[in-house]
């Protein structure tokens, strides 16, 4: 019997984003408990394919009895690797949905959530080498700083830091709880829950190289997709969304894209549709989806 996820955000939407043929090659790179897979599933024929990855070991609770499907234990930020082994060059769409899932938060003992006293884990794949017990007790202070500003937007940043390493000192920060103790001057009534979640948010970027692992699969995503093919792309946090924003509009994630004599770029993707958030309706059934953001982009 699968592992209980929520369901899946954006989903008719996201699926509609990757304009299926039946006999067609897609990815669906973040699987979780499915939902967008099954979705997928529906709208291809006998001799199409569909190939999911998931780096959480839970997941594999969740794989799909069809002979068209296949779920790759792995990070797909080694889409092109394990895409090979099947003897796969080229797809016609790829899917990703960059959130936690839901049951990962809603697991205490992963550490992922504020609301339980687990020990400091956050790794979405229990082959990580880093743990968030690493970082908050080994990063030295610019490296917590780094990680606190950069991946949490948050102001306090030199200051938790500081004050992280004082209380290591004290004795090893190794639960979520000790953790909340030694930040607490920084999380004002009212707003506490805002604050340890962008805490949190920081350290789990930082624990599973989220941010790099994106950049890495989507500087891959040209190559794999045929001519035409699609990306339909759900983010959840602006660090994500500017990435895939800025990828589909210049190819690249930094600087601008070079020009040619009669000053035209030459860029791998073009934009399809409006940008697309959840509806009122969505939200009111599924929390998790009010900071979706969905882009979809087509190969050139």
């Amino acid at each position: 019997m699968g592992t209980m996820y929520h369901n899946p955000v954006l989903l008719q939407e996201s699926v509609k984003g990757l304009a299926i043929k039946e006999d067609g090659v897609y990815v669906d790179v973040t699987f979780g408990g499915g939902g967008h897979s099954k979705e997928i599933l529906k709208y291809l024929g006998s001799n199409g394919k569909l190939f999911a990855f998931d780096q959480d070991e839970d997941a594999l609770d969740n794989t799909i009895n069809d002979e068209r499907f296949t779920l790759i234990n792995e990070n797909f930020r080694y889409i092109t690797q394990f895409l090979k082994f099947y003897g796969i060059r080229k797809v016609d769409a790829i899917l990703a949905d960059f959130g936690v899932s839901s049951h990962q938060f809603d697991k205490a003992e992963r550490g992922f959530s504020t609301r339980f006293d687990a020990d400091l884990d956050m790794r979405m794949s229990q082959r990580n080498a880093i743990s968030a017990n690493d970082v908050v007790n080994d990063y030295t202070y610019d490296d917590l700083r780094r990680v606190l500003f950069q991946y949490g937007d948050l102001r306090n940043a030199n200051a938790m830091a500081k004050t992280i390493l004082e209380q290591r000192e004290l004795a090893p920060i190794r639960t979520t709880d000790r953790l909340k103790e030694v930040l607490r001057q920084f999380l004002p009534k009212g707003r506490e829950h805002k604050i340890l979640a962008q805490i949190y948010q920081a350290i789990r970027i930082e624990v599973n190289q989220e941010i790099q692992v994106i950049k890495e699969f989507l500087g891959q995503t040209p190559d794999l997709l045929d001519e035409g093919g699609r990306l339909s792309i759900i983010s959840y946090h602006s660090l994500e969304d500017r990435l895939v924003k800025r990828f589909i509009r210049a190819g690249q994630f930094e600087g601008e894209p070079e020009k040619d004599f009669y000053g035209n770029i030459d860029v791998p993707f073009k934009k399809v549709g409006p940008l697309i958030v959840p509806s009122k309706g969505e939200i009111a059934l599924n929390n998790r989806a009010r900071s979706a953001k969905l882009r979809i982009a087509e190969r050139i």
